[in-house]
């Protein structure tokens, strides 16, 4: 199986799921508990963009040179961007309450751990020191998942 292409595809879906919310306004969230939520999923996404860096913009799972990231919200979680996009996403939906939201978000949440575990295993080859990091930080919700 070819990690890369099925990374690809994954992200394909993870796209067409959000843009799907975002066009049926199911996106973006309703009340303030919602909001923060969103607001704290966008600070996620930026502080894990910044300690990263610009090599995190790909869309293939390739896993790039410059070392295995391990600090700022990598310290908490593996993939705390893919946390971000997955709380932005579960926030607008529960704040809509519909079926099709639902849907399209387990759709999205599906998409991401396929994209999770081709790259788990595309970065395990390049930096043997993951499967020790792997073993101490949880791969989204820290402390549980």
């Amino acid at each position: 199986m070819d990690l890369k292409r099925v990374s690809l595809a994954a992200t394909s879906v993870l796209v067409v799921a959000v843009v799907s919310l975002l066009l049926l306004r199911l996106l973006f969230a309703h009340g303030p508990v919602w909001i923060a939520l969103q607001a704290a999923a966008a600070a996620l996404m930026l502080w894990a963009r910044l300690t990263f860096g610009a090599r995190s913009f790909h869309a293939g799972a390739n896993p790039t040179a410059g070392g295995l990231v391990t600090s700022g919200p990598y310290r908490f979680v593996r993939h705390p961007i893919y946390a971000a996009v997955l709380l932005f996403v579960w926030s607008g939906v529960a704040s809509h309450a519909t079926l099709l939201g639902v849907l399209l978000a387990i759709v999205a949440t599906a998409a991401v751990a396929v994209r999770i575990g081709s790259e788990e295993r595309l970065v395990v080859a390049s930096y043997p020191e993951y499967a020790d990091y792997a073993r101490r930080t949880r791969r989204i919700i820290p402390f549980v998942l």
